[in-house]
């Protein structure tokens, strides 16, 4: 049986799989143009919060025991400025980001949880810098998500249950258990 600690490792893990999954289901949907839509100047686009997501897991997840959180190299402020990138360039970067992340929580051992790392110099434990990051890259998935929506409108693919169609799903989740 595994202890507390591994299932967590599983299910962040996992967690964190959906949430990329959905994103890029969401994103396979837009043009590039589309991914550099926003509804006002001040607004971010697709493409900053891909950026921003980017950076925050190059930043985040090298030398994720050892280091601060946030390295010197990162510009944050740099990731919320659209440079116009190409969609392959951001779902690139999008990619690398994510396998910095996998790497580091495939590595972790149930005792790392306990552990303290740093980011911006204040110390958290290992845990709760795994839920930081759920919280912040779930936060990011829904405004991916919304914006999506917003562009597509009725054109738009629903990635979760459909309005008026939860009768439906239910149903199909209780054939499955049969």
């Amino acid at each position: 049986m595994k202890s507390f600690e591994q299932e967590y490792l599983t299910i962040v893990n996992e967690q964190f799989k959906h949430f990329k999954e959905r994103a890029e289901k969401g994103i396979q949907q837009l043009s590039e143009d589309e991914l550099h839509w926003k509804p006002s100047e001040d607004s971010n686009n697709i493409a900053i919060i891909l950026q921003h997501l980017s950076g925050n897991m190059h930043s985040r997840w090298v030398d994720f025991l050892t280091a601060d959180g946030e390295k010197s190299y990162r510009d944050r402020d740099l990731e919320f400025v659209d440079n116009n990138e190409s969609k392959e360039h951001l779902m690139q970067i999008w990619e690398e980001g994510w396998k910095l992340l996998f790497n580091t929580i495939e590595n972790l051992k149930a005792e790392d949880l306990n552990r303290t790392v740093t980011l911006r110099q204040q110390p958290l434990s290992v845990l709760q810098a795994i839920q930081t990051e759920v919280a912040h890259i779930s936060y990011h998935l829904g405004q991916i998500l919304y914006i999506g929506k917003q562009i597509k409108d009725k054109d738009w693919t629903i990635l979760s249950i459909p309005k008026e169609g939860s009768k439906e799903f239910n149903k199909k989740v209780s054939a499955k258990k049969l």
